[in-house]
């Protein structure tokens, strides 16, 4: 039998963390070996037990669970952080910034949170199913305005120099017009033409022209 999953439950609300410590205690593969009522203290016990799992709450004293989350992670990247949190709101991406492998609500049943912690220990993701729908819809809405931006490999001003040349400019009028050296100017494009696989300026034109960049069609 593989040994207990070790957790530490992070969390300023006693009666919380306790109740999450005694619902987690009545699984035979999970173990809290150690609570902690603070962001700084949870930093200090965690690295200190080095346990398997952080069940991570967000609004805290001591410089709160986001800190406290990229603290661990940074230390200890085989310690996986799950947030569990009243916070229904974007804190769910200064999570995961932070390096939170999951976030749930604390509306969570008991066997939702030891599922999670099981998830977790496997180096899963887990969300909740109000959060899940909110990350998917963020990445949804990612990628809608990545397919708005034409060559999103582009820097904005790669993309704004090869606007110019597809309106025919020469390299002496994109410098004068952006402020920048002829050399300068040079370059852009040639990173531009590596980037877009063009062969030759013309057929940089021509792409970006594709792309709705350029002069709008009579």
């Amino acid at each position: 039998m593989s040994a207990p999953i070790r957790v530490v439950v992070v969390d300023d609300h006693p009666l919380y963390r306790e109740g999450v410590a005694d619902a987690l205690g009545d699984a035979d593969d999970i173990d809290v070996v150690g609570t902690a009522a603070d962001g700084q203290t949870g930093v200090a016990v965690v690295t200190d037990l080095r346990p398997d799992v952080v069940l991570m709450d967000l609004r805290m004293p001591g410089g709160g669970g986001v800190p406290a989350t990229a603290a661990i992670t940074a230390r200890l990247p085989g310690t996986s952080v799950v947030v569990l949190t009243m916070s229904d709101d974007d804190s769910v991406f200064a999570a995961l910034r932070a390096g939170a492998r999951g976030y749930l609500l604390k509306e969570s049943e008991g066997a939702d949170i030891a599922r999670a912690v099981r998830a977790a220990a496997r180096s899963e993701a887990v969300f909740g199913p109000r959060i899940a729908d909110r990350v998917l819809a963020f990445f949804a809405s990612s990628r809608a305005r990545a397919a708005a931006v034409p060559f999103p490999d582009l820097t904005d001003r790669e993309r704004e120099v090869l606007d110019l040349v597809a309106h025919g400019l020469p390299n002496a009028a994109i410098a004068a017009r952006l402020f920048l050296s002829e050399k300068t100017v040079r370059n852009r494009v040639s990173d531009v033409l590596t980037k877009l696989h063009a062969a030759s300026r013309a057929e940089a034109v021509a792409l970006a022209r594709d792309a709705g960049l350029g002069p709008t069609p009579a």
